[in-house]
């Protein structure tokens, strides 16, 4: 009966059904007759939970010459039983539960834990694996180096993580605080499935769109693209199926109400909601709102946009440090030239000529701009694939000692200034602009 509690228990505490535990307590019970007959056993088990009963019964081929003492019997021996056994007959054996050691019944455990972590790991990626881009909220459960792990409210026992990246770092995380995040993918460890969240992408916003908004979640109006620098602005281009409903005025809401909800959960964050386009020439000057474009200029060659603004207009589209056009070129997918009509003017003398300017290169932060790191440890890092701070801002410290090189100490080292790094990040304060843009 002890056993038959332990099946209801955990039908309700891991959400299985019945008959899954079932068959996970026939295979633990296998399990314990492998260990004290032999690996090869056969067996019959059934259980009738009404009774409170488990009938276990071991299978053995009555044989003329036996190759396999666990699986067969000698004629011999199974006439001394009953008399009427033939070979190629199946002498059966009941065999009480109470008669398996301890060593049995700890293998039976086992197989049934084992199996039932397994259906866990499975039942948590197949569930997760197509809801990436969803929003679930959870609770702080510790932060570590940054790197916040959550307690899901439905699905406690899923691993679930926000690296520092994928965090806004304007905001301020605390142990046992409820926050919401966008589910971003679902990696494989060798602990299971890890669902890594995130509040700094543009899913994030996009997730709360549709939270907000019920166009969205009918289907009828739709977020073809976003661009976002995560606590200080973010633009979405959104598209509406129906003629009737106007896409901008459905994700802003009456008096605002809909995309200011999205705005205090992002802390005050601005966005911008533009109408999306088929035509890049149209979609980059939407983009480009608030500023009013002029002309514009593509080649699709090279996928890049030159758009033309009055002199009073140019600042407004650059935006703070390049922000605006920024935001607009990741929005479209072109690269977007700037310039105002007096420099178009000078450039083309009067002609609607296009020329592309050249790529300019991104910036980066090599390890080796790094303070306290040494050019040894470097060399290490990036012979194992490493080479910016990025790439080692989640790492553990188990990761850097599988590193040949790298001894405890350093691991340890390596590890204290990512901690300063990380604590000096999230402890920066700034305003946030505000305002919403259409």
């Amino acid at each position: 009966m002890d056993i038959l509690n332990a099946i209801k228990e955990l039908t309700n505490s891991k959400q299985m059904d019945r008959e899954e535990l079932r068959a996970l307590l026939q295979d633990g019970i296998l399990a314990a007759l492998g260990r004290k007959y032999g690996p090869t056993v056969d067996a019959e088990v059934e259980i009738d939970e009404t009774k409170g009963e488990i009938r276990i019964v071991r299978l053995r081929t009555v044989s003329a010459e036996v190759t396999d003492p666990v699986r067969e019997v000698t004629l011999e021996e199974a006439r001394f039983l009953d008399e009427s056994f033939e070979v190629g007959d199946v002498m059966e054996t009941p065999i009480e539960f109470a008669e398996f050691g301890r060593t049995a019944v700890q293998a039976a455990k086992q197989r049934i834990l084992q199996r039932v972590r397994e259906g866990e790991r499975t039942k948590i990626k197949d569930e997760f694996s197509g809801r990436v881009g969803d929003l679930f909220s959870g609770e702080v459960q510790q932060i570590e180096r940054g790197k916040l792990v959550l307690m899901l409210n439905r699905h406690r026992e899923a691993e679930a993580i926000i690296p520092y990246r994928e965090q806004n770092h304007r905001e301020h995380y605390h142990q046992g605080e409820t926050i919401r995040a966008v589910l971003k993918k679902v990696e494989d460890t060798p602990k299971g499935p890890r669902l890594v969240f995130s509040r700094s992408d543009p899913l994030f916003v996009q997730a709360l769109f549709k939270l907000e908004v019920p166009e969205i979640q009918q289907a009828v109006v739709e977020i073809r693209a976003a661009a976002r620098e995560v606590g200080s602005r973010t633009k979405i281009a959104v598209f509406s199926r129906d003629d009737a409903i106007d896409p901008v005025g459905a994700c802003v809401g009456l008096k605002g109400a809909r995309v200011q909800a999205v705005v205090n959960e992002l802390g005050g964050e601005r966005i911008d909601i533009v109408p999306w386009s088929a035509d890049p020439e149209r979609f980059a000057k939407l983009a480009l709102a608030p500023a009013k474009v002029a002309r514009v200029f593509s080649d699709p060659g090279t996928k890049t946009i030159q758009a033309v603004v009055d002199e009073d207009q140019l600042s407004l589209a650059i935006g703070r440090s390049g922000q605006n056009v920024r935001l607009a070129s990741e929005l479209t997918g072109w690269k977007i030239d700037l310039y105002s009509s007096r420099e178009w003017v000078e450039r083309t003398e009067g002609g609607p000529g296009f020329a592309p300017l050249p790529e300019e290169p991104v910036a980066d932060v090599p390890l080796s701009a790094l303070e306290g790191l040494s050019m040894g440890t470097v060399a290490v890092l990036e012979a194992g694939g490493y080479r910016t701070l990025n790439d080692i801002i989640d790492l553990e410290r188990g990761d850097f000692l599988k590193l040949p090189g790298i001894a405890p100490a350093e691991a340890d080292r390596i590890m204290g200034i990512l901690d300063e790094l990380t604590i000096d990040d999230a402890s920066e304060e700034g305003g946030t602009p505000n305002g919403v843009g259409a």
